[in-house]
């Protein structure tokens, strides 16, 4: 007889363990004794099939046919049909209690429906991205008839699940408004970096290339994430304004990536600002750790206002104040670990933000202070991972035994040494593992 639960999660936007929310959220199952299978798309290094850590993983060979709104139905179907045929495989190995499908895309609710007829599974959609907000954001002109598609697949989408999993509450409001559902069977679950792996560790002045201030960015490179917008603010800084005291990096790949490659050297910015793509976790934490402040320029869209950003945690967790524009779910994010400009302002508002910053050091502490703190009592991924797992367990009618817990002692107090946040022994972290997931440089809960 079988004894743990069985539990298919399936991911098209990006490869596990890359993915940071699915791979943390496997952890959680997997801990709590949940069997997890995961489908997804290979990474650069991995094959068709691998265990990592516990967790299962069948992976497919990527397919992209370009950044085309039909370019992305090819790709959609392709992955649906590669979906299907891995899930059907892992099935051998017998039923599922629980499929999980994190979106975009909003197509896997008929694999969901099949299971649940054929073995009874149960359904969690774990809500990432609102697919007809990011449409409307990456094709403003785009076909009404292919928006009005994209509300329809959701829309089922929300009707199969028997629960969801947002990642704020503007997306839980979208999910009960648009998707009919009922308050009880959506669940808030943020995307939460781990502060033991997330954490700023020694600077490397190098990574400043003999400037006073770094300003990085980590994230993905697409239409509707204003990476754009931080060349024409270094563009401003250094060619009208003469300040040529600032290093950028910005870390990450995606659709615009060679674009923006290009409009940098256009600009002439090539000695200012380095853009080098998909990078290695230690990268990134060489950069976090030397940069002054931590750049979020997604502009104001349909879908940017609503949706919750991991870099802007990310950055946070590694102690770096926060430019960004005044965005609603980036406020609710960052609180007074940022600067906001106008989202009208522009390129311009952006770079006085950012100047502004790089010359206030001790506000610039201050912030990281309180971001830091934010992110361990609050934002972690071990404040989320309960409520995740509560999820499970109802449906799967598992009745956990309660841990006792130590009585409260307050919030770590943080503190300021040498721009490094340091805490007290008590209430340091444990050693963290050698496998560390999380910091590759892709978007946010939206994404």
């Amino acid at each position: 007889m079988r004894q743990r639960p069985r539990v298919l999660i399936i991911v098209q936007n990006l490869p596990v363990p890359f993915d940071r929310r699915v791979w943390l959220e496997c952890q959680t199952l997997r801990d709590a004794g949940y069997d997890v299978t995961v489908v997804c798309p290979r990474g650069k290094d991995t094959g068709a099939y691998q265990v990592v850590d516990g967790v299962t993983i069948h992976a497919y060979r990527p397919y992209a046919p370009g950044g085309s709104a039909m370019g992305f139905v090819i790709e959609y179907a392709y992955s649906f049909l590669a979906t299907a045929r891995l899930a059907l495989k892992a099935r051998r190995h017998g039923r599922f209690d629980v499929v999980q499908a994190c979106n975009p895309p909003d197509i896997f609710w008929p694999l969901a429906m099949w299971l649940r007829s054929r073995d009874g599974s149960r359904f969690v959609f774990d809500h990432h991205d609102l697919c007809p907000e990011l449409f409307e954001s990456r094709f403003p002109d785009g076909s009404r008839m292919a928006l009005r598609g994209l509300k329809l697949l959701e829309r089922a989408t929300f009707r199969t699940a028997d629960r969801v999993t947002s990642t704020n509450d503007s997306y839980r409001a979208v999910a009960m408004r648009r998707g009919g559902k009922a308050p009880a069977h959506v669940t808030v679950v943020r995307t939460g970096p781990d502060p033991d792996v997330m954490r700023r560790g020694a600077p490397v002045p190098s990574e400043r290339r003999g400037r006073a201030h770094l300003a990085a960015y980590l994230g993905v490179m697409g239409p509707q994430d204003g990476v754009d917008v931080v060349l024409a603010a270094a563009d401003h800084i250094v060619h009208t304004l003469g300040r040529t005291d600032i290093a950028f990096t910005l870390m990450g790949g995606g659709d615009c990536h060679d674009k923006l490659l290009a409009e940098r050297d256009r600009l002439g910015l090539q000695e200012y600002v380095e853009l080098p793509g998909r990078v290695p976790d230690s990268y990134v934490v060489d950069v976090l750790s030397t940069a002054d402040v931590g750049l979020c320029p997604d502009p104001l869209n349909p879908l940017n206002d609503v949706s919750t950003m991991n870099k802007t945690m990310e950055y946070m967790a590694f102690g770096l104040p926060v430019v960004a524009f005044d965005l609603h779910e980036t406020r609710v994010s960052a609180g007074d670990a940022a600067v906001y400009a106008e989202p009208s302002s522009g390129s311009q508002g952006f770079a006085a933000a950012l100047l502004d910053l790089l010359d206030h050091p001790d506000s610039r502490a201050v912030m990281g202070l309180l971001g830091r703190q934010r992110v361990e009592t609050t934002l972690a991924w071990h404040h989320q991972a309960p409520t995740y797992l509560a999820v499970y367990d109802d449906l799967t009618g598992r009745v956990r035994t309660p841990v006792p817990v130590e009585a409260e002692v307050g919030e770590p107090v943080l503190h300021l040494v040498d721009g490094v946040v340091t805490r007290p022994a008590e209430h340091a972290p444990g050693r963290v593992g050698k496998h560390v997931a999380g910091l590759a440089p892709e978007r946010a809960d939206a994404s």
